[in-house]
């Protein structure tokens, strides 16, 4: 499949790496729905990359919200045949800690969001993209999500974090099986430690303990590098319901 053609859904569009896959895409010709619940960045980055650009507001964990954006973002565009999942949240916090036990209401906010909210962008991805003209290879779109290394190396406080992430991993090869027979491929990319927004406030020192904790390159991996591995993904049909780490031989500890 070409990027210049590409009409792309992207969850958590609106900064970070999500907004790095929509640059990417704007820059090869291809059309991009930034989805977000950040309104006024959202607004402002769609505004940036210009003509090719929509921002919708959306919370991913609310089913209506992304049913909508779905809709609205494939009349605008045309169709989708491009669903990146980059919208998600840390969740950090121990089950017992000095305030008390963890609440069911905190763990089952990260579920929603970064599980359901998921799952809710497989859905209506392939309920669209199952409208699409194949190409000559017999493709009609292309689901990327965004996992972790923490979904096989979880950290101290990342029970929540760490449960959805290895969920979401362990959705992609039966998704992929599921909708091989329409020509749609799922893949996942689970990154290290990147350059984003969650580490803007790191201390010099935590970050340097950080950059010593990835054996080459060492220090954290770049927006581009997360936008060039989707890319790879997009335009290569043998890449079809698996993990790709992205994470510089980085291996918690």
């Amino acid at each position: 499949m070409n990027y210049s053609e590409t009409k792309a859904v992207i969850s958590g569009g609106a900064s970070g790496l999500g907004a790095g896959v929509a640059k990417d895409i704007v820059a090869a010709g291809g059309q991009v729905a930034l989805l977000d619940i950040n309104e006024e960045q959202g607004n402002k980055y769609a505004s940036e990359l210009g003509d090719n650009a929509i921002f919708i507001k959306t919370d991913i964990s609310q089913e209506q919200d992304v049913v909508h954006a779905f809709d609205k973002a494939a009349e605008k565009m045309g169709g989708i045949n491009l669903a990146v999942g980059c919208a998600g949240v840390l969740g950090n916090g121990r089950i017992l800690s000095k305030k008390g036990p963890m609440p069911a209401e905190f763990f089952q906010k990260v579920v929603n969001i970064n599980l359901v909210g998921s799952f809710l962008l497989t859905r209506e991805a392939a309920k669209h993209m199952q409208k699409n003209e194949p190409n000559d290879g017999g493709e009609r779109g292309v689901i990327v999500h965004t996992a972790s290394i923490a979904a096989y190396e979880g950290q101290f406080g990342q029970v929540a974090y760490s449960a959805t992430k290895s969920a979401l991993v362990g959705m992609i090869l039966p998704t992929a099986r599921e909708f091989a027979r329409d020509g749609i491929r799922a893949m996942a990319i689970a990154p290290g430690i990147f350059e984003t927004p969650m580490m803007d406030g790191v201390t010099d020192e935590i970050r340097q303990s950080l950059y010593d904790s990835v054996p080459f390159p060492s220090r954290f991996g770049k927006p581009d590098e997360f936008s060039s591995t989707v890319r790879h993904i997009f335009e290569n049909p043998m890449l079809n319901g698996s993990v790709i780490r992205l994470d510089g031989a980085c291996r918690l500890q």
